[in-house]
């Protein structure tokens, strides 16, 4: 079972109140808080459509740019030993710690 969908760039979550037998959401990855549920699938997939339309539109409407989720850029905790092993594993290899983090994650991916 997928636990999320997509729609216009934007990422829901897919989540099920088994106390009110409804399934709910959000966007994940922006500040906004837009929201959506539906008593069936094709109620919550309608809804979270109609919920990123309207925050698109009320966007359009104030003049202000809709929020980009997952732009590229990240700030990670790993700790001190783990980020002093990986910079160094970067050097070793002549390639900057960015390079070599995107190549780990890449490769991680791919086994997916």
């Amino acid at each position: 079972m997928k636990n999320t969908m997509e729609y216009k760039g934007y990422i829901g979550s897919v989540e099920f109140s088994e106390d009110d037998g409804v399934f709910f959401g959000s966007v994940q990855g922006i500040r906004s808080l837009i929201s959506y549920e539906g008593t069936n699938a094709h109620e919550l997939i309608d809804d979270f459509h109609g919920a990123v339309d309207a925050y698109l539109d009320l966007c359009e409407t104030d003049g202000v740019s809709p929020e980009v989720a997952y732009k590229g850029s990240l700030n990670i905790r790993i700790g001190s030993d783990l980020h002093r092993r990986a910079a160094l594993y970067a050097i070793a290899h002549q390639q900057s710690l960015n390079s070599f983090i995107e190549e780990a994650v890449q490769e991680k991916l791919a086994r997916v």
